[in-house]
């Protein structure tokens, strides 16, 4: 399949840096087309842009600063996204990445009515979140019910590529990690990316 691996961390040498490179060699290893979007490294611009509000709602969203980006996501067949969790949300360069790239015409098709938008990301069959967290699993699962899982299940990938499988791999507590907890982590990486056909 052709995977499109999306990473947004600052720091080079990071743990999900790390995480990256390994789900890159598995796909890679599995005979999978491999694209990867640095989006620090490539220095990304996240704010979405007056000239792109302005045309969210217009004959066509103005997408030309982020033409490359577009590119890559309508030809992936299968997405890998590796970020840190803070403040049980996304990196604002990741969530930038989603305003930007995700845009009406791209992702989706606005309703005339603007009713339910209508998805477009009818070759998307398998996606991956691979994150990082500082908080205990009970925190993000039982009191805040894993907000990012949800938004990227049900609001992203369920309006935009709803035949698509979702998957969310996280690991937790990871300011402080014994090896074989990062090994195990890494392991279940693999099992994962494994299973894609």
């Amino acid at each position: 399949m052709k995977c499109l691996v999306v990473v947004a961390h600052p720091v080079h040498d990071s743990l999900c840096r790390a995480l990256a490179q390994h789900a890159i060699s598995t796909l890679t290893a599995h005979g999978h087309d491999v694209i990867v979007e640095d989006l620090y490294g490539a220095g990304f611009a996240p704010a979405l842009t007056a000239t792109e509000r302005g045309s969210y709602y217009g004959p066509a969203f103005d997408g030309r600063a982020t033409a490359p980006h577009v590119d890559n996501l309508l030809a992936a067949e299968a997405l890998v996204l590796v970020f840190p969790t803070w403040w049980f949300g996304f990196p604002a360069m990741l969530k930038g990445w989603f305003d930007r790239v995700w845009a009406p015409g791209i992702a989706y098709d606005h309703a005339s009515d603007l009713g339910p938008i209508r998805p477009r990301l009818g070759k998307l069959r398998q996606a991956v979140a691979i994150t990082s967290l500082g908080s205990p699993w009970w925190v993000d699962r039982l009191v805040l019910r894993q907000p990012v899982k949800r938004v990227l299940k049900t609001a992203l990938l369920g309006t935009c590529a709803p035949q698509c499988r979702f998957g969310m791999l996280s690991l937790y507590r990871a300011e402080s990690l014994a090896p074989h907890r990062v090994q195990a982590f890494r392991a279940r990486i693999g099992r994962t990316l494994s299973k894609w056909a």
